[in-house]
């Protein structure tokens, strides 16, 4: 989706660099994620923040920001200083890969706005690469990290390119971890899905799925849906 700046009602992210704007994809998944009773929620790739304070905003439990940048976790880091809701977010500056194996408490529920474009080339921007293509995390990693740090009723909840959706989803229950719930997203009307929002439990249950669209025929005009989703956060709906 198109990276864009935005103002919102309870706090304000700070942004050092274009390759850490504040895309819509983290607002997405910020605010239709599921995780009224989590206690310990877990952000992988946090970046500016905006997740985890999306989450501390929205539930009650604690929530770890975990990024693997330096001078994004050093943003991440100012922004969660500045919100109201610091005393239960904490940042920790290190990769999932070395992160997950040193941990002993689960979590309740697990977000990640994932590195992906697999076949996308490569931009010459070191960090904007290291942000967009997933050799920083390839899907069974993170699939297995987060297969280790979830509860037993836990959720992991993920934001992903259509075309790379399905693959995901075949690779996770290979591993007895279920989609239950999965929305289409829309960027207008005109246009064909270009993100998918999904969560996946221990559990199979029945699939859930609908459909999302962001803006009308005109840019920056949203859709009602859209509006009802996120109105907690913008200033300006």
């Amino acid at each position: 989706m198109a990276n864009d700046y935005f103002i919102f009602k309870q706090f304000t992210i700070q942004q050092e660099s274009t390759a850490m704007k504040v895309g819509t994809d983290g607002v997405l998944l910020g605010a239709w994620t599921s995780g009224e009773d989590a206690r310990r929620i877990l952000d992988i790739g946090t970046g500016t923040g905006l997740i985890a304070i999306m989450m501390a905003q929205r539930f009650s439990g604690e929530v770890t920001a975990l990024e693997m940048d330096r001078q994004a976790y050093i943003q991440a880091s100012e922004n969660i200083r500045n919100c109201k809701w610091s005393h239960r977010i904490h940042p920790v500056h290190q990769s999932f890969q070395n992160f997950h194996p040193t941990r002993s408490r689960l979590f309740d529920l697990i977000l990640s706005n994932p590195p992906y474009f697999q076949q996308a080339l490569q931009p010459p921007d070191k960090q904007r690469s290291t942000a967009r293509h997933n050799f920083t995390l390839p899907p069974e990693e993170l699939l297995e990290g987060s297969i280790r740090l979830l509860t037993p009723k836990g959720i992991l909840s993920l934001i992903l390119p259509v075309d790379e959706a399905e693959g995901f989803i075949s690779i996770a229950e290979k591993k007895d971890l279920f989609c239950n719930r999965r929305t289409l997203v829309y960027p207008n009307l005109r246009k064909r899905p270009k993100r998918m929002l999904l969560e996946f439990s221990f559990h199979q249950t029945p699939l859930q799925e609908d459909t999302l669209t962001i803006e009308t025929n005109r840019r920056h005009h949203f859709t009602k849906e859209y509006q009802e989703l996120t109105r907690d956060f913008y200033l300006y709906f």
